[in-house]
């Protein structure tokens, strides 16, 4: 990567820094946390972690002897991560071949980077691997859209002027909203005492603007889906009509949205 890409690369982690995490996921922590049962002591390591809000939530959970490790395939996430934390071991790789031991953690987390895998199964394979006996999982993962009605909106309104690609890319962080074909592959992957628990959560952004352009600019592109300036404007114009009912008065975006807690043990 030069250094242009790795510049881009930060400065667009930094942004999913200051707008997703405050606005979606930094909520989603303590349930998982709670759902793996995280203690002083335990050595917990947060699989597609991003810039870290899950890890920062763990670190004081196991203090002052356990451990936390975060890992990610994108470098500027991690760059990020180190400046925020730098007392959490940070680490660069990939989920589907986790470069650990067997049996090196007592819980592994994974928070909305499970649909994101080319091979979700090993990648469940992986996190039961490092698991010690007895050691928990904890995954959030959003539901369908069916059960998330703003964002397919926003799908179809992608859909109609910017075409399928650009809808794909945005159905892409949906595609496991059954929950029971969910808890089938964590049982396929080894994992005892699976569940899945469906959960509503609140998703509240600056403006309608701040969210469409966060996918447009953002999300989009690290999908390989890049769109003309005319068309992004289009979009950010019809999106105040088509989503106008989550617009509340101070102007900001809120609505509800639907993930499913999955949950298991290594035998």
């Amino acid at each position: 990567m030069n250094d242009t890409q790795t510049t881009q690369e930060i400065e667009a982690a930094r942004g999913y820094e200051a707008l997703f995490v405050p606005s979606l996921f930094r909520q989603w922590a303590t349930p998982l946390l709670d759902l793996a049962r995280v203690a002083t002591g335990d050595r917990v390591l947060d699989v597609a972690c991003g810039t870290g809000v899950l890890a920062r939530e763990a670190q004081p959970r196991v203090a002052p002897a356990g451990l936390v490790v975060g890992l990610d395939a994108m470098g500027g996430m991690l760059e990020v991560a180190r400046e925020l934390s730098p007392e959490i071991t940070w680490r660069q790789g990939d989920a589907q071949q986790l470069p650990f031991e067997a049996e090196a953690f007592d819980a592994v987390l994974c928070q909305f980077g499970l649909m994101f895998f080319a091979d979700q199964p090993a990648a469940l394979s992986e996190m039961h691997r490092v698991l010690v006996p007895a050691g928990r999982l904890a995954v959030a993962v959003f539901d369908g859209l069916e059960h998330n009605p703003t964002y397919a909106r926003e799908v179809a309104l992608l859909e109609r002027i910017a075409g399928p690609a650009a809808a794909e890319a945005l159905r892409a962080p949906f595609v496991l909203g059954d929950a029971a074909a969910l808890a089938a592959m964590a049982c396929e992957a080894g994992f005892e005492d699976v569940a899945v628990s469906t959960r509503q959560g609140i998703a509240d952004f600056p403006s309608i603007t701040s969210l469409l352009e966060a996918d447009l600019r953002g999300w989009l592109p690290v999908m390989g889906v890049n769109l003309d300036e005319a068309t992004i404007q289009r979009v950010l114009t019809e999106a105040q009509v088509e989503l106008g009912d989550v617009i509340e008065p101070s102007g900001r975006a809120v609505f509800e949205v639907s993930a499913h807690l999955l949950s298991g043990r290594r035998g």
